[in-house]
């Protein structure tokens, strides 16, 4: 018996904790969409409406109402989902580190390492590890940032020349990847490599260390002023 309350008790928080974290999400959407909560609520009504009509013109109201209830929640959790998702990226866009945090929700079976390399711009590169190769996807000023990609491949090349390198940079110029599409472009990649060499890979780049790991940071709190060092990567 106290195994079965405890069981329901877990069950309940989990489903308060569920609501909670969907109206903060709406919360948060309604700030940047104000008419998210009409067009969901509209397309809800429309789809139920349609499917009740038909229910009536077939002489089954009841099963196509509750058919229309259960398509109509389906159809709104689908548009809520979507413009929330247009609402995050529309914050996160332009903010340093946006590309980083796209890149640790890419998935299972892919490695984030944000900023391996970083100029005295900010103009940094993070690197993705998958089965597709290594992908370095640089944020900041395009022109900065193509010779910051091309010294991380060459410096790369010397420990992991057998992996694919594909390198991207986010921005809405051309030959650039949106920061909304960024997560899709890395999905759509050739996946090339096997388990054990994406390992293998992972393993060798963790020896060569990234920008943060090499950097020598003193102990304590940071020192205030504090500069990136000179050089092309802050090395």
């Amino acid at each position: 018996m106290a195994r079965k309350a405890n069981t329901n008790g877990a069950a309940g928080a989990e489903n308060t904790g569920r609501l909670k974290q969907i109206a903060q999400t709406y919360k948060m959407t309604r700030r940047v969409d104000s008419k998210v909560g009409l067009v969901v609520a509209g397309v809800g009504i429309v789809v139920f409406g349609v499917l009740l009509a038909i229910g009536f013109a077939i002489g089954h109201p009841i099963y196509a109402g509750i058919l229309g209830f259960v398509l109509a929640f389906l159809a709104m959790a689908i548009v809520f989902g979507r413009r929330a998702e247009r609402a995050a990226f529309g914050q996160m866009e332009g903010q340093p580190g946006a590309a980083a945090a796209v890149l640790d929700n890419v998935g299972r079976g892919w490695t984030t390492t944000p900023a391996v390399a970083m100029n005295r711009s900010q103009d940094v590169v993070h690197r993705a590890v998958g089965k597709a190769g290594i992908v370095l996807v640089g944020e900041g000023n395009p022109n900065r940032l193509r010779g910051l990609l091309a010294a991380e491949k060459k410096r790369m090349a010397r420990t992991v020349a057998d992996a694919p390198v594909h390198d991207i940079i986010v921005g809405d110029g051309e030959g650039e990847v949106p920061l909304k599409k960024l997560r899709t472009t890395l999905l759509k990649l050739p996946r090339v490599l096997p388990g054990a060499q994406v390992t293998a890979v992972n393993d060798r780049l963790r020896a060569l260390g990234d920008l943060m790991s090499n950097m020598p940071v003193p102990k304590g709190p940071m020192p205030k002023g504090m500069r990136m060092p000179k050089g092309g990567k802050g090395r």
